[in-house]
């Protein structure tokens, strides 16, 4: 960051992996990593943790999910939003294997047979033909279906990660027959060297399931504690490597539990960014609200987890609770001292933007219907203002007028009894907005600006520049893919989150590096 006026400082470290799904080993031993947010496969070197990019945002893969690798050493890639399977041959040339599997996610390889299942209600299990040929459909019914292999009798094994079991069928199709019932939140199967069956847990502790096929089908439970586990790969010393669609990171975990990070996790955004009248910090990260600690007495520098949330975006300190949206279509209510959340409105299209009149209504930025919302104690909804472009987050001054966001247009603009009245123009691509006093600061993607304008005399100024946030360095910026059917929503436009602390510093999501960041002023600012 360039700034004569702030000093910035990290509550966390950049991480080097923005989000970690499927994971494999290559021939080349390295374990290769999936990477849905971000659109790109990594390779990781186990031992030092070094990591490469291999498959770019900008090429032809838009969200990977999981990956497996062919006899020959093709990479087979599941692409989940637009729902295509490719093949990246080893010297790096891509083939569409199909475009005719929904939501595909758990892919794996049977010598020189490729298999896919997808992970929606009454999902399909597939196997398809590199060659040429129309996929063959071995079962249906999957309840989201996820990373599957083969296990050492030769069938093909699964998650149901909504009826919380694991099925097997043989690869040359069959009657699927339940293994395992009762698991906790399956949603990878993996068989180490020795045949043992583990099963991955997605929720917050980090739970493997380990379940012994060839004896009395007897079940150990290993804990984590890495939280929303997505797969697992084993090398050739039988050592277990995990990794996270919440967090990112590789983890080495030992079969009595114990851990040792590879590449270490973090923050998947950050998207919206807060913080409550004690100080903690809060920002939203996706699939979780998390807290970022800064360094200090006390504090450890570390990201912790909050709460599990799907896809929110947004969030808000409003006293002892915290207000978030979610591209789920909701609004909700989570109080961190009970952990219950309430739901506040549901079907909206795309909320991000979120912040709180002194009387407790919600004021929400409903993107994709170009409108703002206010949300009642009673969860009444009505529209403040619409026909907007593209709002994407709101904020209040000291005299409780609304200001609002729209990085197509530019433009910050005034709800002046629902008319949009434009406040500072040419900015960019602005998102973040916060108050202090009587200046308003916004983030500029585009441009990785800072600008403050005057409420007063409405003055613009460049406060900051070359900021991390927008897309990451060294990654070309291309269009997010877009929203998907089947009740899950593909990967939102990115979201740069700002807000005023008491104390007059500023925390910024600086998304492009996947870190919170505190402006502080200096001692020179005027």
């Amino acid at each position: 960051m360039r700034s004569t006026r702030w000093a910035a400082r990290r509550l966390n470290s950049p991480n080097p992996l923005w989000g970690s799904n499927g994971v494999a080993f290559g021939p080349d031993g390295r374990l290769y990593v999936a990477q849905f947010l971000l659109g790109q496969i990594s390779a990781v070197d186990p031992a030092t943790g070094d990591v490469e990019v291999v498959v770019a945002p900008d090429g032809p893969v838009q969200s990977p999910d999981d990956l497996a690798f062919g006899a020959d050493g093709s990479m087979y890639i599941a692409d989940l939003v637009p729902g295509r399977v490719w093949r990246r041959s080893p010297g790096g040339e891509y083939g569409l294997v199909s475009d005719e599997v929904k939501v595909p996610n758990g892919i794996t390889c049977v010598g020189d047979r490729l298999f896919v299942n997808e992970m929606r209600m009454n999902g399909r299990l597939l196997e398809l033909f590199p060659g040429g040929g129309d996929p063959v459909v071995l079962t249906d019914g999957l309840a989201l279906g996820n990373a599957m292999q083969l296990g050492p009798d030769g069938c093909l094994y699964y998650p149901h990660m909504v009826s919380n079991q694991v099925w097997r069928i043989p690869p040359d199709g069959g009657v699927p027959e339940v293994v395992a019932e009762g698991v906790h939140d399956p949603v990878a199967v993996r068989f180490d060297r020795g045949g043992v069956l583990h099963v991955l847990s997605r929720g917050p502790e980090g739970f493997v399931t380990r379940v012994d096929l060839h004896g009395t089908g007897s079940r150990s439970l290993v804990t984590s504690g890495v939280t929303g586990l997505d797969n697992a790969a084993f090398d050739a010393e039988n050592r277990m490597f995990v990794s996270s669609f919440a967090s990112g990171g590789i983890t080495e975990l030992h079969p009595d539990g114990r851990t040792r990070p590879v590449v270490p996790r973090g923050l998947d955004g950050p998207y919206g960014v807060t913080i409550d009248l004690g100080g903690t910090v809060y920002a939203a990260d996706h699939y979780r609200v998390t807290r970022p600690e800064e360094p200090g007495p006390g504090a450890s520098g570390d990201v912790t987890t909050e709460i599990l949330q799907p896809f929110v975006h947004g969030i808000t300190a409003d006293g002892d609770v915290l207000h978030t949206t979610s591209q789920f279509g909701t609004v909700q209510t989570y109080d961190p001292a009970t952990g219950t959340t309430r739901t506040r409105a549901t079907g909206l299209d795309q909320p991000l933007g979120i912040t709180t009149r002194p009387d407790g209504t919600l004021v929400v930025a409903e993107t994709g219907a170009g409108r703002v919302i206010a949300i009642d104690g009673t969860d009444t909804v009505t529209v403040l203002a619409e026909g907007l472009d593209h709002p994407v987050d709101v904020t209040l001054d000291t005299e409780g007028r609304c200001y609002v966001s729209d990085d197509r247009r530019g433009a910050v603009l005034r709800l002046d009894d629902g008319e949009p009245v434009p406040v500072a123009d040419g900015l960019g691509t602005p998102q973040g907005l916060a108050v202090h006093g009587d200046d308003l600061f916004t983030v500029d993607t585009a441009h990785r600006r800072l600008w403050s304008v005057s409420l007063t005399t409405g003055d613009t100024r460049v406060e900051a520049e070359d900021l991390a946030v927008g897309t990451p360095a060294g990654t070309a910026p291309r269009q997010p893919p877009a929203l998907f059917a089947h009740g899950l929503p593909g990967v939102a436009p990115r979201f740069a989150g700002l807000t005023a602390a008491p104390d007059g510093s500023l925390l910024l999501s600086s998304n492009g590096e996947g870190t919170v960041v505190r402006l502080s002023r200096t001692r020179t600012a005027t």
